[in-house]
């Protein structure tokens, strides 16, 4: 017999090991391109010039933005850079009014002042899409301190970088200060900063509101669910009071149609029921500032959502609303509806603003592409895994989180697509919670790959133009997706223009849906009422500590009293837990409909239960008389 030694098995081993992991083969390869260490290299143009960069810190309300977007105007050439679309229309509006011919640029619209097409001297856009080949004068990056966000990061340290401007202005919280200096060091560029102070002082009362009785003109309660923003807009009308409704879904169009019926002296309505959307791009005339809660669900480094406080940030961003210099409300009121919410306010605004530590970085195209040359047969999101986990970062940055990207491509992995195409339609801003929003992607990308353009009538088809007025909540919020849908539709167009050619009628039919949602949302109140309330759908309230408590039917009456002993109670014959039920149902794990069939269901077991136990009973009752009898 021959004995081999274990080494022979290496060779053998190895070929294995290169079928199952196929970078093994080139991975120093892929380490030289995942290798993020010195983004500043990334932005020759940039590096060719010497940039002046001034930091215009300070709170909401203290003007910071004004005096950068003043230089901005008085340039030669100029971009502004912000985080919404509705800042970038406001600043267009601004700039052409001005007199200072300025272009619109958004991942959905594109908006030229020539009448030829010939871009202006002045651009404003989302800050995804700003040029960093195009030179500037001056260039304004908002609400710098966005450059940590774990999703968009990623934007502003491009935008930072990367913008071809003889001055940078960079408008932000006082906390980003150190950072951008430290980043600046890198590229060689000193920072100027310009501190602001608060135009119009806001207060922290020490009494909370309790009830809505106690509402009065010019406040803002702030919710954290849309549930919540439903509940509390029905009782205020219940009340007799009038009240506009802000949340993140509604087209930009219908908050800033909601916006100023809130602002405008003449019209009866003097309460504004919003969630924190109204942290930036809205100008309102808040006097008084209600958290209706502290806590808000975030998404952890996992990926699973949570309850936790809002942090000391948040809290300013949305408090630092209340007042405003140019209304007649000069100074502010920030308080909370319940009374042991307070302290909690209190001591989140006594805090400083933890200081920004790094800032986030997104793989691009190109260096995807060069990955999937050396492994060609992994899928995109397989890529992306791999591309993170070789990544090396220098200690001020962090790989931005791709979770979302990573959805949209598992999603359209069995779409045969070019690899640059597939990039493309993955970084498409979409809400992956609608399932509207995601079988229509499934479909735009399909009929894509078909080389089949997708035209207007095409469009109508898919979504049933026309569509109807609301008659419900449901259907409002149908329509808010099919908003979304013609959002991607327009945001594709600009990628792929062959393939989605109809862009001027899809927009057309969009200003009109924006006007029915406008419509729905000023008749909230009877869209609720005519929601189906045969089913308990838990409105959920959050404690500090995270806990939901439900409320519902008559206890739903009490989501707004000071007497937090009340929430949550329930009696000892309910079937289920309603802060269970509750997440169930808005993590779309029950459909209503379900939860009104098993909670009849539970009903009647229990009812079959008891009435076995009697039965039971009584025989065992029986038995025992007679064996007493018998003795």
């Amino acid at each position: 017999t021959c004995v081999s030694h274990i080494d022979d098995i290496y060779p053998y081993f190895m070929r294995h090991a290169k079928q199952i992991f196929p970078m093994l083969d080139c991975i120093d390869d892929l380490r030289k391109i995942s290798d993020l260490r010195v983004p500043a290299n990334w932005y020759p143009e940039a590096r060719a010039i010497q940039r002046k960069v001034i930091f215009h810190s300070g709170p909401t309300n203290s003007g910071k933005t004004y005096h950068a977007i003043q230089r901005y105007l008085a340039a030669k050439s100029g971009v502004y850079c912000g985080p919404l679309k509705l800042l970038a229309h406001e600043i267009f509006e601004k700039s052409n009014n001005a007199g200072v011919p300025c272009d619109l640029v958004t991942g959905e619209e594109r908006t030229f002042v020539d009448l030829d097409g010939q871009a202006a001297g002045h651009v404003a856009c989302t800050i995804e899409m700003c040029s960093v080949t195009t030179p500037y004068e001056v260039a304004v990056i908002d609400e710098i301190q966005m450059i940590r966000d774990p999703s968009r990061g990623w934007a502003w340290t491009r935008a930072l970088l990367g913008l071809c401007a003889e001055e940078i202005h960079v408008c932000g919280e006082t906390a980003a200060i150190d950072f951008i200096r430290e980043l600046m060091y890198t590229t060689g560029e000193e920072v100027e900063v310009h501190n602001y102070k608060r135009l119009t002082p806001f207060s922290v009362l020490d009494q909370a509101v309790e009830t809505l009785d106690n509402l009065r003109p010019g406040d803002c309660v702030v919710c954290f669910s849309k549930n919540d923003i439903y509940s509390i807009s029905r009782q205020i009308e219940a009340r007799g009071l009038e009240c506009a409704v802000i949340y993140g879904s509604l087209p930009p169009g219908t908050k800033l149609s909601q916006a100023k019926k809130f602002n405008d002296p003449d019209d009866p309505c003097k309460i504004l029921v919003a969630t924190d959307a109204i942290g930036m791009g809205l100008n309102l005339s808040i006097k008084r500032i209600i958290f209706n809660s502290l806590v808000k669900p975030n998404v952890n480094e996992k990926g699973e959502k949570q309850m936790e406080n809002i942090s000391t940030s948040q809290a300013l961003q949305i408090a630092g609303r209340a007042g405003r210099f140019s209304s007649k409300f000069k100074e502010g009121e920030v308080t909370t509806m319940h009374r042991d919410d307070l302290p909690i306010l209190k001591e989140l605004l006594s805090h400083l603003v933890e200081p920004i530590e790094t800032a986030g970085l997104h793989p691009t195209a190109e260096q995807i592409e060069m990955f999937a040359y050396h492994l060609p047969d992994a899928s995109l999101s397989n890529l992306i895994d791999i591309f993170v986990s070789l990544s090396q970062v220098d200690g001020l940055y962090f790989v931005c989180n791709i979770d979302d990207f990573k959805f949209l491509a598992d999603m359209i992995q069995h779409i045969p697509l070019n690899l640059r195409s597939r990039y493309v339609f993955c970084t498409a801003p979409i809400n992956k919670k609608q399932p509207f929003v995601c079988t229509s992607f499934l479909k735009f990308a399909r009929q894509f790959s078909r080389d089949d353009p997708l035209t207007f009538n095409w469009v109508c088809r898919h979504i049933s133009w026309p569509v109807a007025e609301p008659k419900n909540i449901k259907d409002l919020v149908h329509l808010e997706a099919v908003h979304d849908v013609l959002d991607l539709y327009l945001w594709l167009s600009y990628r792929f223009m062959d393939m989605f050619p109809d862009t001027a009628s899809v927009r057309e039919i969009q200003r009109k849906l924006d006007n029915i949602i406008q419509e729905g949302v000023r008749n909230i109140t009877c869209l609720i009422r005519a929601t189906d309330h045969n089913i308990t759908i838990p409105q959920t309230h959050t404690s500090r500590r995270g806990e939901i408590t439900g409320n519902s039917g008559a206890a739903g009456s009490n989501v707004l009293t000071g007497n937090r002993s009340q929430r949550g109670h329930r009696s000892s014959g309910e079937i289920m837990d309603s802060s269970l039920a509750s997440r169930l149902v808005r993590d779309g794990l029950l459909t209503p409909d379900l939860l009104r069939q098993l909670q009849k269901e539970w009903s009647k077991n229990k009812r079959e239960d008891f009435t076995n136990r009697q039965a039971s009973n009584a025989q065992f009752h029986n038995n025992t008389r007679g064996k007493k009898k018998k003795k």
